[in-house]
């Protein structure tokens, strides 16, 4: 489903009744609504970043649910399209912590590259309905996915951003690896914890600190 080696590490978790289950919904919503992203998208954050590559994790929520918005990817959104709140947020934090040059697009497909997961707990979402795919099964198997990135030997940072990603913390057990929460970057409460919080610094010096290559957070 994924092709790289996701599909064995998942497997058992999609080969369960709930996962199956939850494919015939999603197949359902697809054929009576506008869902998002496209169907060939669903799955991207795990084609764009191996589970061998995994370095850092920045866990959201659910898709953009704007037309055009969501590609599978927290956070990110396809070239051309204006970059949402939390995102211009999320720049504004990289430019005073790292002075990395606020990027025209707001599309992540280059911090993939850099081994960072850009995970939703929920994949998908009706058109103009925010967490209208919650509660059908992606939590259990985003959870399951924490769960195995929780068993790599390998240093991982998780970013948890907010208190619906700060929620997950309980899946993250192994002391190797690292976990940054702060408030959300959404202009509701970026000013209550998220400016300042130096997110990005703090990722390149632990990954330093374990003798790993820090992320290139410039985008171009």
């Amino acid at each position: 489903m994924i092709g790289n080696d996701w599909d064995q590490i998942l497997e058992e978790e999609m080969n369960k009744p709930y996962f199956e289950e939850l494919i015939e919904f999603v197949k359902k919503e697809y054929k009576e609504k506008t869902i998002y992203p496209k169907q060939t998208e669903i799955f991207n954050a795990f084609r764009f970043t191996p589970y061998a590559n995994v370095k850092v994790v920045i866990l959201g929520q659910d898709p953009y649910h704007g037309i055009g918005q969501a590609h599978g990817l927290s956070f990110s959104v396809p070239e051309g399209i204006p970059k949402p709140p939390s995102l211009i947020n999320i720049f504004k934090e990289l430019h005073d912590d790292l002075g990395c040059a606020i990027p025209s697009t707001g599309c992540l497909i280059p911090w993939t590259k850099e081994g960072i997961l850009l995970l939703n707990a929920v994949l998908t979402v009706e058109k103009d309905k925010a967490a209208s795919h919650s509660n059908h099964g992606w939590e259990q198997f985003t959870n399951a996915v924490i769960q195995k990135l929780n068993q790599k030997e390998d240093p991982i940072v998780f970013i948890l951003w907010g208190s619906y990603a700060r929620s997950k913390k309980s899946f993250i057990t192994n002391p190797k690896h690292y976990i940054i929460e702060s408030a959300h970057p959404s202009p509701f409460s970026a000013y209550n914890g998220f400016f300042g919080s130096k997110p990005f610094s703090k990722t390149n010096e632990f990954l330093i600190k374990n003798k790993k290559e820090p992320i290139n957070w410039e985008i171009r």
